[in-house]
């Protein structure tokens, strides 16, 4: 902590000098080493303290700034070390300014009356009638608000939760706001009741009001020309840029909004990106990603989320308002102009193609298309399993993970075959076999849940759901055993026994965390029963996370013994060996088609205006110089080598069991 001294008589006479004054030069107090050098044109109200001035600053094109103040009128401010402040047209007021910060040709930087700093603040998430209002803080997490947004259920966690984030937020109250270290202010308007972190960039931005940048070294925050905040925290690594507004929004780590985007009482949670677009009331989870000026995402629930260009969505039905909310499992998709009327609610990794009215929950049947087909929705189960996007998606999610904080506030599972996802196939070819079973194998058109199936659908997704379910298990099996040494089938068994009775039962996605509804609910009761703090339930969250693979095999195992008709005591080499090679099968299977479809990329339909004014050999060669050839595009021989992979690992485990 700094020590500070009055001014001495010489140093107020030379201030004066530089175009200084003050409202009471003995509220004024300097370091010790402080010089009169680098101040002119400053004047100083209420309590003022301030460091020294040694640091150039480098700016673009050659251009040195050394600290100092100038042009500018402070109150009640602490000026740290190596600070350069000018041209501020109105005033600062009631900041610590910590060193190394430049403040440049800024309205206005004010803290009016006591103030969280936007922690507190209540966002009307999915439904904008109210009812759903989630308080907003420095470091809320993914898993923590999907718990406060549908749980209404359970009023005393909900109440426990909100009194714990009051409390946080009282506890930040203060007059006094903070600008951390080598934060950059530049060309902006107003700035009010708004705490800055360190490394922060802020250029050009038109008004900042009432809100928190969580930025840090390792993940400076980034708010660019005419954005406009209220309301708001912004995690760190954020970027909101090119006129961009957001209004009572909580933005999560590593997110992207630009390209004038518009974004009302919305959550945003990690690597989420909107551009051009419209969101309004919605809770996006990780990945959600919106790139199109004509996209509405509203009154909706999203993660790992594509929204196509023209995406819209309806919650008013002109009776009581908007009031009406939709919800699409990780992984959905939405294709250009596509429409959704909610309350509806779409399965995991979904492709919504179309317009669709009638309030659809395909929730039990994921990897689905969802095609409009006149004024029907018409529903394709299982048949994203084959897709090479989905497969791409899958791949490219943690590649993109633009976190670089090393405390990261989302614990996510990026597994495509999970418990989660796989309990749903489970669940979802029971739907189509009971389909069969009650209207009848030779029906044409079934009717589920206000869609349309096919006859051939329904079989093709059964077998799609098989061929996972046989991949996911396996693939459970083979990771339980690599590394095993011993062919003694008392030693296998051993090994294939769960570490812990946790993971049973069903299974939930928590906006990007999948754990055991069991266990979640463990963590609930203990919230109920006040015995929890915010830190502890993040703790809790992310102990969920590290679990990941003990629960699924405990879930996974009792779905073997199911399929083996017997307990992990009663198997022998047999049972093993068989599941291999069913799991073999089914990832062949499965690859052979995710290779067909990635054939059709490269087809006569593909290469339509290559080649433009030659023949159909000059066409081939046009097209094969941009996107190259089928043989050697790397998804495909990824897709190839996948399969050498998998077959050598599963006979390899074969090999070693004697039978």
């Amino acid at each position: 902590m700094s020590i500070y001294r009055p001014l001495t008589e010489k140093e107020i006479a030379t201030l004066t000098v530089y175009g200084c004054s003050a409202e009471n030069w003995k509220n004024v107090e300097v370091v010790e080493d402080f010089t009169t050098n680098f101040i002119s044109n400053v004047h100083f109200s209420g309590t003022v303290k301030i460091g020294t001035f040694n640091k150039v600053f480098d700016q673009a094109g050659g251009l040195k700034k050394h600290a100092g103040l100038n042009n500018c009128c402070l109150h009640n401010c602490t000026i740290g070390n190596d600070v350069f402040i000018d041209k501020i047209h109105n005033y600062i007021a009631n900041y610590t300014i910590d060193e190394g910060t430049y403040i440049e040709n800024v309205n206005l930087i004010l803290v009016d009356g006591l103030s969280s700093f936007g922690n507190g603040v209540k966002v009307p998430v999915m439904n904008e009638g109210g009812g759903r209002e989630i308080p907003i803080f420095d470091w809320l997490s993914a898993p923590l608000a999907y718990v406060l947004t549908l749980y209404r259920h359970r009023p005393g966690l909900i109440q426990n939760l909100q009194n714990l984030i009051d409390a946080y937020a009282n506890s930040l109250q203060s007059n006094t706001g903070q600008i951390g270290k080598n934060v950059r202010i530049v060309n902006c308007g107003s700035v009010k009741n708004v705490k800055i972190g360190d490394y922060a960039i802020i250029e050009g931005a038109s008004l900042l009001e009432n809100g928190t940048v969580n930025s840090n070294q390792m993940a400076p925050v980034t708010i660019g020309s005419g954005v406009k905040c209220n309301d708001f925290i912004l995690s760190s690594g954020v970027s909101v840029t090119d006129s961009t507004l957001v209004s009572r929004c909580f933005i999560g780590q590593g997110c992207i909004l630009g390209k004038h985007y518009s974004a009302l009482d919305s959550l945003f949670f990690s690597n989420c990106q909107g551009m051009h677009g419209e969101a309004t009331a919605i809770f996006a989870g990780p990945y959600t990603v919106s790139h199109h000026k004509s996209t509405l995402l509203i009154a909706g629930m999203f993660s790992f989320l594509n929204a196509g260009s023209g995406s819209n969505q309806s919650n008013h039905m002109y009776k009581l308002g908007p009031i009406h909310q939709g919800i699409c499992e990780r992984g959905a998709k939405t294709t250009s102009d596509s429409y959704l009327l909610w309350p509806a609610k779409i399965g995991a990794f979904t492709l919504v193609m179309g317009r669709h009215y009638k309030h659809s929950d395909t929730s039990d049947l994921p990897f689905s298309y969802l095609i409009e087909n006149a004024t029907e929705s018409f529903l394709v189960p299982g048949v994203n399993l084959r897709s090479v996007g989905t497969i791409r998606d899958a791949q490219k999610w943690p590649k993109r993970d633009n976190r670089k904080d090393s405390k990261k506030l989302d614990p996510i599972n990026f597994n495509l075959l999970s418990p989660y996802s796989i309990s749903k196939m489970m669940k979802g070819a029971e739907v189509l076999r009971n389909l069969q079973q009650i209207a009848g194998e030779t029906t044409a058109i079934y009717t589920y849940q206000n869609c349309s199936i096919k006859n051939s659908s329904v079989r093709k997704g059964i077998d799609l759901y098989n061929i996972a379910i046989n991949k996911f298990l396996g693939n459970s099996l083979i990771s339980r055993l690599n590394g095993l040494k011993t062919t003694n089938i008392e030693d296998l068994k051993n090994k294939l026994k769960p570490d812990t009775d946790k993971g049973l039962g069903e299974w939930i996605d928590l906006s990007g965390l999948i754990a055991p509804k069991n266990v979640v609910d463990e963590l609930l009761t203990s919230i109920e029963n006040g015995n929890e703090t915010l830190e502890s339930i993040q703790n809790e969250f992310e102990l969920m996370h590290k679990e990941y693979y003990h629960y699924e095999w405990t879930w996974a195992l009792s779905k073997l013994e199911k399929h083996w008709n017997k307990t992990v005591d009663d198997i022998d080499f047999k049972d093993v060996i068989n599941m291999v090679e069913l799991w073999k099968e089914s990832v062949i299977k499965l690859d052979n088609l995710i290779y067909s479809d990635a054939k059709k990329e490269f087809d006569l339909n593909s290469k339509t205006g290559f080649g433009v004014d030659g023949d159909e050999e000059q066409k081939h060669k046009d097209f094969e110089s941009v996107r190259g050839s089928f043989e050697n595009n790397p998804f495909v021989l990824e897709v190839l080598k996948h399969i050498k992979v998998k077959t050598a690992l599963g006979n390899e485990l074969i090999n070693k069991l004697p039978y």
